[in-house]
Parts: structure tokens; C-alpha cells; sequence
């Protein structure tokens, strides 16, 4: 056999069944063999870097590994970008990129680079096959390695030549691997004891509450302490129901900020994640003084990486949750329980009061023109599906998008991590992909959508049940925050414009593009009409794209 049957029978061993791509020309022996492997579907892209965001968000929905098919040197650095978005997102990607015949790159051909040190920093194993009786074990080793915790991206470079050698060594069967283990039962007492303690408790859900199934015990555990449930300010998945009394928000970006929301916690619970993520440096602890540190996760690394821990625990993410769950539980104290539930009571009391103003808010910006922000996202929301899978990337309106989108089933909601622009359109087709039997809804801002445009080709040539709802102020809103913000905190204050911001001359035509793409679409600047035009978008079924002409920076 030939090293190219031993890649795809690779493929297939490890159940995949998509691959993602750019086509080229080292990319042949691959292409070429696709015709012998009919479980082996391809999807299409024009640009590397969409083929990496779709492959992403393809495993991320779907809980299979994704494959991306790249092209040497060039296509692999268009998808750096996106490689790094999956590392941050933990999404288990097997990234492979066609090489020049190894006989002939010590004389630099055209194309060829070190693939294997180009994508090194972004990935969490990097490689090139050098002979065919390798590839099996290569390829074994990547499908391990990108889907042992925390998950992420590997990359495999596949020289011409090697995937036209002969081999005897076939492909191998994944492992059997029981790797979610239950966490120590000292570190949960230890964690209890902090618990039961606590007056004013909190929790950080992070996306591994998600990936692991452990909603279900993370609402036992939260309603049992009566803590509040925040989120990572930037955050890839749903893990706990945001309709439920407890839910709180995004906590913001900088470590005094947060401490302030945290305000008189006494101790914080953190769940599967990077705890913090910051954008602007503050002096100081993200946590209140005197708070106990309590951080559970399903691989050792990410403990205390960033701060001090009064309790560690590693474990399956379920299991760890549920043990002190009912740890609080079998403790029986009838003080605590009566604690818990005031708590409970003021947190519902507190969304209430939220939802209403809220309510007021929504009111006033009702009538506002340009279409509000608050407006358009309580219109989309009208149009959209109850079913249908969310993927979000709206920046400047994620307040008011979380307002109009209170989800609770984790199926239903995609983000993007690592705070690139451009993941939502390519994102989006990773998630119609992987539910072909649901609707997706895309939103994006104007800019971020231009990052990844061409998706919305593959969208038409599959013929993806996607809404792609365009958020168009025609500027990139989220510098001009940020620029503001900059001048405040680096004593810089200036009535100075906002330097090279607007997205206003020319205006971007997204109906237009899109038509050029062969997906539909239409625009929409009045408010009355945004839910019908979504409605109308999703009943027509396939691609369509509806363009907003909503408010910039006020």
C-alpha cells in the first residue's frame, strides 16, 4: 500500500468523516485517493484559514476530531490564525498541510518552508512524515495527543513523495482509553470543608463544564451552595443555563474589574478553564481579599498556572462536580441549606430586577434609527428558530445579544475563543456540518465578517442551512471601545478622531457579496422589518444572508 491509503485509512480508523480543505497542488495524492474512500466527504473552501475556523467548530459541535487539508508554506500561514483560535477553544484538530517531494527541499522549491516550525507555536504537536512506513504511527500518535485534555490542534506536514511511497505498515485502530477518572476523594472533602464554609460563594464556569456533559451536576452544585454562576469573559460554549435564577454574566477583562464583580465573595469556585483572560493590565488579585481558591480540572496543567490555590483537584469534569455536589448535600447541615436558599432567593430577585431593566432599556432604544443594537438582537431572536444553533461573534453587541438570547441547552450556542475576529462565518459551516438536521444562525459584525467572506462560497456549493444576520454599523466598533479605553487608563485623553475605524467609504455591500457568492440575500434598515426578514431567511431554507443597518458608537 502507499502512504496516502495509509493516511486516509488512518482517517477513517479514528472515526472521521469530513475533511476540510483548500485544494492544491501537493494536496493530490490526497485528493486523488478520496474517490477509493466514499465515507470520506470534502468540504470545500476558498481560503485555508476558513477551512481551519470550519474544522474547528465542526469538532466542537460535533465531538468528533476535525481534519483540515491545507497547502504548504503559504495556506498554512493564512491558517495560523485560526490554529491558534482552536488551541484556545481546546478543539481536537488534526491540521495537515501538503509538502514539496523531500528530495528537493534542501534546494528550496517554490511553496516549501519548515511546515513543521511554522506551526509549532500555535499547536500542541507538530510534525512531518519523512518516510511512508511511519505514517501509521504518526498519524496514531496525533489523534491521541490532539484529543488528550486539555484538547487542541496537532499538526502533521505530508511531503508528495511520502504519500506516494510503499509501506507494509497499515493504519492503526485508535486506543481504548479511560482517561475521565474520578478526583480524589481527600481533595473533594478538602473542597467541601472550603464550601461549607463559605457565606458568599461564587463559581466561574469555564467551557470544559460544557465539553464534559457536567451541566446537570453543576446546577446541583450551584443550587445547593446558592452561589453565583459567571461565565469567562470570553467564552466557546453554554455550560450552565442561562435562564436559570443563578446565571450571572461575562466577567469582564482585567483583574480589578473583576475583582469588583466578584465583590464580597469569600470564595470562588473555578470550573475547566484559562482563569483569567485579560486585555488590560490592573494591579493586584482578580479575587477579593481572604477569599479561598477552589480550580477543578481534567488535566493538571491549567492548576494554579496563573494563581495560588487553596484546593487543586483534577478529574473527570462530571464526576468532580457531582462529588461536591453531593458532598454539600450529604452533609446535612441545616444552617447552610437555610443559607443557600437565601442566597438562591436574592439572586432570583436580582435577575428579576435585571430582566426589567433590561425590559426598560429595550423600550427606550425601540424607535432609535439607525436600527439599536438592543432592537436588533431582540428582532433576530423574534425570527430565529427555537432549534437552531447559535454562532456568535457580535463583540460590541454581546450584552445585548445575551439579553434577547437567554439559551439553555449547550447544543444551541458556539462562541469564539481566543479573541480573533473572522471565526463566526467560518465557524458557522463547521456547525451546519456537524447538524445537518438543524438551522444555524451566523452573526456577525460588519468587520469581523470580512475576515472570513469567502464562506460564504462553501456555504452555497454545500448548500448549508445557515443564516448569516450581518450586523453592519460600518465601523470596527470594538477599537473605537478600546481606543477610549486606552486614553483613559494611559492618561492620554484626546478629542482626537478615531484613526483609520470606519468601514464607511466605501460602504461594504453584503448583499451584494453574497450574491456574487450565490447566496442570497437582503438589507434591512428598518427596524419593523428585521424579524420577517429573518423568519423569512430561515423558512427559505439554505444559505441566505440578511445585512442590518444598525447603529455605530454612540
Amino acid at each position: 500500500m502507499r502512504g496516502r491509503d495509509v493516511f486516509m485509512q488512518s482517517l477513517i480508523a479514528h472515526g472521521v468523516e469530513r475533511i476540510f480543505g483548500n485544494p492544491g497542488t501537493t494536496e493530490s495524492p490526497m485528493l486523488d485517493a478520496l474517490a477509493q474512500h466514499p465515507s470520506l466527504g470534502y468540504v470545500v473552501h476558498l481560503h485555508e484559514g476558513v477551512a481551519v475556523g470550519a474544522a474547528s467548530y465542526y469538532a466542537r459541535a460535533s465531538g468528533r476530531t476535525g481534519v483540515a487539508n491545507l497547502h504548504v508554506a503559504p495556506g498554512l500561514g493564512n491558517a495560523i490564525g485560526m490554529i491558534y483560535g482552536a488551541l484556545k477553544a481546546q478543539a481536537p484538530l488534526v491540521v495537515t498541510a501538503g509538502q514539496q517531494d523531500t528530495r528537493m527541499l534542501r534546494r528550496e522549491p517554490v511553496l516549501s518552508h519548515d511546515l513543521a516550525a511554522m506551526a509549532a507555536p500555535v499547536s500542541k504537536w507538530s510534525t512531518q512524515v519523512n518516510t511512508a512506513d511511519e505514517m501509521n504511527a504518526v498519524m496514531h500518535r496525533a489523534f491521541k495527543i490532539a484529543n488528550d485534555p486539555p484538547y487542541g490542534p496537532v499538526f502533521v506536514a505530508l511531503p508528495i513523495d511520502v504519500m506516494e511511497q510503499s509501506t507494509e505498515h497499515a493504519a492503526q485502530a485508535p486506543s481504548t482509553l479511560y482517561e475521565q477518572g474520578q478526583p480524589s476523594p481527600d481533595g473533594v472533602a478538602a473542597a467541601c470543608r472550603l464550601l461549607l464554609a463559605a457565606a458568599r460563594p461564587v463559581i466561574v464556569a469555564g467551557d470544559e463544564v460544557a465539553r464534559s456533559g457536567a451541566i446537570d451536576g453543576l446546577v446541583a452544585l450551584a443550587e445547593r451552595t446558592g452561589a453565583a454562576v459567571w461565565w469567562e469573559g470570553i467564552h466557546g460554549h453554554l455550560s450552565f443555563p442561562a435562564s436559570h435564577p443563578q446565571a450571572r454574566n461575562v466577567l469582564p477583562f482585567d483583574a480589578a474589574a473583576i475583582r469588583r464583580t466578584f465583590a464580597d465573595a469569600d470564595l470562588v469556585l473555578m470550573l475547566g478553564g484559562p482563569f483569567f483572560e485579560e486585555v488590560w493590565f490592573t494591579p493586584g488579585s482578580p479575587f477579593p481579599e481572604g477569599a479561598r481558591r477552589i480550580q477543578v480540572e481534567t488535566s493538571p496543567a491549567p492548576l494554579g498556572y496563573n494563581h495560588r490555590l487553596d484546593v487543586g483537584l483534577v478529574g473527570g469534569m462530571s464526576a468532580s462536580v457531582w462529588a461536591l455536589a453531593d458532598g454539600i448535600a450529604q452533609a446535612g447541615d441545616p444552617a447552610y441549606e437555610a443559607a443557600a436558599a437565601a442566597r438562591r432567593a436574592a439572586l432570583a430577585e436580582q435577575k428579576a430586577g435585571e430582566a426589567e431593566a433590561y425590559r426598560a432599556r429595550l423600550g427606550k432604544a425601540w424607535a432609535r434609527a439607525p436600527i439599536s443594537m438592543p432592537r436588533a438582537m431582540a428582532a433576530v431572536r423574534e425570527g430565529t428558530p427555537a432549534n437552531a444553533v447559535v454562532v456568535e461573534e457580535t463583540i460590541t453587541a454581546s450584552v445585548d445579544y445575551a439579553a434577547a438570547f437567554p439559551l439553555d441547552d449547550p447544543d444551541q450556542y458556539l462562541g469564539a475563543r481566543g479573541g480573533g475576529i473572522g471565526q463566526g462565518l467560518a465557524g458557522a459551516l463547521g456547525a451546519a456540518v456537524a447538524h445537518p438536521d438543524r438551522p444555524v444562525l451566523c452573526l456577525s459584525g460588519d468587520g469581523s465578517a470580512m475576515y472570513s467572506i469567502q464562506a460564504l462560497w462553501t456555504a452555497a456549493h454545500h448548500q448549508l442551512s445557515i443564516v448569516f444576520v450581518i450586523l453592519a454599523n460600518r465601523e470596527y466598533r470594538v477599537l473605537k471601545h478600546n481606543l477610549d479605553t486606552y486614553r483613559q487608563r494611559f492618561d492620554n485623553l484626546s478629542e482626537q478622531p478615531y484613526p483609520h475605524m470606519d468601514l464607511g467609504q466605501p460602504a461594504l455591500g453584503f448583499v451584494e457579496m453574497a450574491a456574487g457568492m450565490g447566496v442570497p440575500g437582503v438589507r434591512v434598515s428598518d427596524p419593523d422589518q428585521v424579524a420577517a426578514a429573518v423568519k423569512a431567511a430561515f423558512d427559505a431554507g439554505g444559505p441566505r444572508l440578511v445585512e442590518l443597518q444598525i447603529e455605530g458608537k454612540r
